[in-house]
């Protein structure tokens, strides 16, 4: 089988090789992989990024992927040959409170991910796809949208009627401004870009602002809420974006930290979380049980991914560069 291998940390170490095809032992389940999606965090890994608690040599990359189950080893009653399926990002994070040893296994980062055309999996490590998803648009789901959902509807509890800010056009941030608004929040966005704002409106954002020409955007967004502040805010510019994030949340609202793409040594009034009684909660994907949550949504409401490029398995370096210039809106992703 064809898989991306990185041999030691490093993009120019990111070679297309054939490795042997894997066969499923007891309690595992053989996937052919037809698809999987980039992101932030693959940037990272394949520069070795995550150090120790990454896989540092021979690493194939990827945590999100998806296709159809071909094999099952002995034992196997829950998948069938044929069934489409996602891997889950944390396979051992089955349901409960995420831990140290529920988040110990990860694709793409202490094992190998989805970057190959064949992948072993725990029986627990797969959902079922969506019937009206393509494979390309199932395997945006395991990372940024999951991250997404836990940050709008497990941790955030968003609902009808809260006020919700969005940052940029990344692949999580449109999956946050979706998830908010099936849950009947408005949302508010940011971008850098003139020509990505009608997008954010055509997504369901009620209003829009480019942070490049109003760099103080937090007054703005509170302006927009007469006074009183957003709800939410999903936030992935870490140090460059938490000071406007804290000016733009209301008294006792929250911020889901999940990104830190503007640096990750914010410098901010440590005293306005206090005094606003702010809620500052980090946010990494769910668990199993969530994720199946997430996918009924989804499902319910034939909710789509917005999809940006997709690369073939041999163009994975030019894809993981093409992420890292920030100039997709959506998902960025892989056909094998």
């Amino acid at each position: 089988m064809k898989a991306a291998v990185i041999e030691r940390p490093g993009l120019d170490n990111l070679k297309i090789e054939e490795l042997p095809m894997p066969e499923p032992g007891p309690g595992e389940v053989l996937v052919r992989l037809r698809a999987a999606s980039l992101n932030y965090r693959d940037t990272l890994t394949v520069i070795g990024g995550y150090g120790s608690r990454q896989k540092q040599e021979r690493l194939i990359p990827l945590s999100d992927g998806a296709g159809e189950v071909v094999d099952v080893g002995p034992g196997v009653e829950s998948w069938r040959r044929g069934d489409r399926v996602i891997g889950c990002l944390m396979p051992n994070w089955l349901g409960g409170e995420m831990s140290e040893e529920k988040s110990a296994v990860s694709l793409g980062g202490s094992v190998d991910g989805c970057a190959a055309e064949y992948r072993l999996s725990p029986t627990t490590g797969l959902v079922r796809t969506p019937e009206h998803l393509s494979d390309i648009e199932a395997a945006t789901l395991p990372c940024a949208a999951l991250t997404a959902w836990s940050a709008v509807a497990t941790q955030g509890g968003v609902g009808p009627g809260d006020v919700v800010l969005t940052q940029g056009t990344g692949g999580l941030s449109l999956f946050a401004l979706q998830f908010a608004r099936l849950a009947g929040a408005r949302v508010i966005a940011t971008s850098s870009a003139p020509d990505r704002l009608q997008r954010l409106r055509d997504l369901g954002a009620s209003d829009v602002v480019n942070h490049r020409e109003m760099p103080d955007w937090g007054r703005w967004a509170r302006t927009l809420t007469a006074g009183r502040g957003v709800d939410h805010v999903v936030e992935v510019g870490g140090a460059g974006t938490l000071a406007q994030s804290i000016r733009a949340v209301r008294v006792g609202g929250t911020i889901s930290l999940i990104g830190v793409l503007g640096g990750a040594k914010p410098d901010f009034n440590l005293a306005l979380v206090v005094m606003q009684n702010i809620r500052l909660q980090g946010v990494t994907v769910g668990s199993r049980d969530q994720f199946e949550r997430m996918l009924a949504a989804i499902a319910g409401h034939k909710l789509r991914p917005v999809i940006d490029t997709v690369f073939p398995l041999a163009d994975i370096r030019a894809a993981i560069e093409y992420l890292g210039a920030g100039r997709h809106v959506g998902k960025v992703c892989i056909a094998i």
